[in-house]
């Protein structure tokens, strides 16, 4: 009779142990005969006041002028590259691409590992970050985790825990127009329905699949984490003002073709992290390019014009 209740206890504990282990997402959470945890009971750093992501206030982001270009280094490099389902998301691995950034008000130059995104059915539900409230259907997070030696200003710096990530952050809305540059990816899917599958897909830059280079000159950045478990707080976050397009039907395939579990139960959508709190972090925005002139050009053209116009009826 001990040795049954012993058995018993054990296995209660494996299950106990093994519930904790995995983290999940509140759709896995609340699904019937799933074991995990939700983002409210992740551990490592997640509980810590410096987490990602955040609602942005445009009114309070204050504008700095050293967030400048960027400079974008193999970001035009068409190759065939592999894309996984790792459990939780869509992965495309950038290791060996030699996709680095620079500029932009980092402290060094980072190089991309790889870009994962966060969707969900509901076209105003899907994006981790948010704008004044808002959020979009789709995000995508290219992950530059490597810095490049011999860039940074200082040893100093080149230390400093708090920038060890640079992620490039991209709402994705609904649009009325297919996205040609994301039908790689899309058509990739219905290879990896389950986690641990991966393919290749055909072949593709990153340039395919973001608005061009000259809209991305609106920014904001702040200092925050990671967004899965352990949430490291090491992460310079960019979020893009403007934002990528993708026809309903390009979007809701992610939430269609993939799933969180082996046995298909549950479907891989809404895959986002709850809005954290900013507290005492401030976030910036990029100065406007270009403008010289402290008032619209009409504005100053038309008393001008007025008094000219003035001028000739004498």
């Amino acid at each position: 009779m001990w040795r049954l209740l012993a058995l018993l206890v054990f296995a209660a504990a494996r299950t106990s142990a093994a519930a904790e282990s995995h983290w999940c997402y509140e759709i896995q959470a609340e699904a019937p005969n799933q074991l995990c945890l939700g983002p409210s009971n992740w551990t490592g750093s997640c509980q810590k006041n410096r987490q990602s992501p955040i609602d942005i206030v445009t009114s309070k982001a204050k504008e700095d002028q050293t967030l400048g270009h960027f400079i974008f280094s193999g970001y035009d490099k068409k190759e065939k590259r592999n894309v996984s389902n790792n459990g939780h998301s869509v992965e495309v691995t950038l290791k060996n691409d030699n996709i680095e950034i620079s500029g932009g008000g980092l402290p060094t130059g980072y190089q991309a590992t790889q870009l994962h995104l966060h969707w969900s059915s509901e076209m105003n539900a899907g994006s981790e970050h948010s704008i004044d409230g808002k959020r979009f259907a789709m995000e995508m997070h290219i992950v530059h985790n490597k810095k490049v030696t011999g860039t940074s200003k200082s040893a100093k710096e080149a230390q400093n825990t708090g920038d060890d990530i640079a992620v490039l952050a991209f709402l994705v809305k609904e649009g009325p127009k297919e996205n040609e540059g994301f039908w790689p990816l899309v058509e990739a899917l219905a290879h990896i329905p389950k986690p641990g599958m991966d393919t290749e897909m055909r072949e593709f830059s990153l340039w395919d699949m973001l608005p061009k280079e000259e809209k991305l000159r609106h920014y904001f950045r702040y200092q925050g984490s990671l967004t899965t478990p352990n949430c490291d707080e090491t992460v310079v976050w960019t979020v893009f003002q403007e934002s990528i397009e993708l026809r309903r039907d390009q979007i809701l395939v992610f939430s269609q073709k993939l799933w969180y579990d082996a046995e298909q139960r549950v479907n891989m959508t809404d895959n986002v992290r709850p809005v954290q709190r900013l507290g005492d972090r401030t976030v910036f925005k990029s100065q406007a390019p270009g403008q010289l002139l402290p008032l619209p050009l009409p504005t100053l053209l038309v008393p001008t014009l007025t008094y000219l116009a003035a001028g000739f009826l004498r």
